[in-house]
């Protein structure tokens, strides 16, 4: 496996050239293009790791999957879903158009960024600060790394560029979509995207949900094993953007990218997968780490389908 990752890494270092690294937020803006690393967590504990896996980037979209456990946790998935659809769309991750010209009485689905705003609003907490406490501290659970934590930086970056997040929590509000304080929900939604990871944290994420809920490395229940089945689903649905049905055709494994150049994949009963390239597709996704996670699947016969 580790041949195989190096070989993996070095296959697809070139492809970094054809991307270009987010540049809407102003920070995201500073990375390098050319980082590439890769990691996976098999579901006895085993880890390989290579390339640039170790350095840290913020979880962007990625963080979706965690709140999103968090809200069925606190709510229940009936009356998560209740506020938010399971539909794919074909339109952009920060669209504002199907709300409008659809007249829909909730966001598509949770992945995209008007769902992913309803999410936050439904984590339990007296204040904002508790809310985002709980969110970290359900990822340091996941990835058994509790220094994981917000990157301020990025967080200002976002709160002071963040206008179309806005525009669609307001249209939201305006529309009784979205309930309670909208610049609440946009803090803990700014800042849960803001949490800084490596290769290896999104990896260990991606094997909880491989093994239905349960931590590899302890045994211990997480999330119940409908939750990760939920989850995982609409990781194969809605997890790439408006690239989820040529990933699903071509890769075929649940699977929730972020802007950041991470990709969180879990196969079921199989392993975790963390990939990290900063150089973007069109579409918002890493264009190297997404070339590596289809040379992975056909190596390793890794497709669901």
């Amino acid at each position: 496996m580790q041949g195989l990752l190096e070989s993996i890494i070095e296959n697809n270092k070139d492809l970094v050239k054809e991307g270009k690294v987010a540049s809407y937020i102003p920070l995201l803006g500073q990375g390098n293009p050319d980082h590439l690393g890769i990691a996976v967590t098999n579901l006895d504990g085993r880890e390989y790791l290579a390339g640039d896996w170790e350095v840290k980037y913020t979880m962007q979209s990625i963080s979706k999957v965690i709140s999103l456990m968090l809200a069925i946790m606190d709510k229940g998935s009936r009356n998560v879903f209740s506020k938010v659809g399971m539909e794919p769309t074909g339109d952009g991750f920060n669209s504002i158009v199907n709300l409008e010209v659809k007249k829909l009485s909730k966001p598509y689905n949770p992945m995209i960024n008007a769902g992913a705003i309803v999410i936050s609003s439904l984590i339990e907490g007296a204040t904002v600060e508790e809310r985002i406490k709980r969110i970290v501290t359900f990822a340091q659970k996941i990835t058994d790394n509790k220094s994981i934590r917000v990157n301020e930086e990025v967080y200002q970056s976002e709160q002071e560029t963040g206008d179309r997040n806005r525009a669609l929590a307001y249209f939201m509000k305006s529309n009784n979509i979205l309930t309670g304080s909208v610049e609440e929900s946009l803090e803990v939604y700014f800042k849960q995207c803001s949490i800084e990871v490596n290769s290896r944290d999104i990896s260990r994420i991606g094997a909880m949900l491989a093994n239905d809920g349960i931590l590899p490395w302890t045994g211990e229940r997480i999330i119940s094993r409908e939750t990760a089945r939920i989850v995982k689903t609409i990781m194969v649905t809605c997890g790439m953007y408006d690239e989820s049905g040529e990933f699903a055709v071509h890769i075929g494994i649940p699977a929730k990218s972020g802007v950041g150049g991470g990709i969180m994949a879990a196969v079921p009963r199989r392993m975790g997968i963390g990939v990290f390239g900063p150089s973007l597709d069109e579409k918002g996704n890493s264009i190297a780490g997404i070339k590596m996670l289809q040379e992975l699947s056909k190596e390793l016969d890794l497709s669901i389908f």
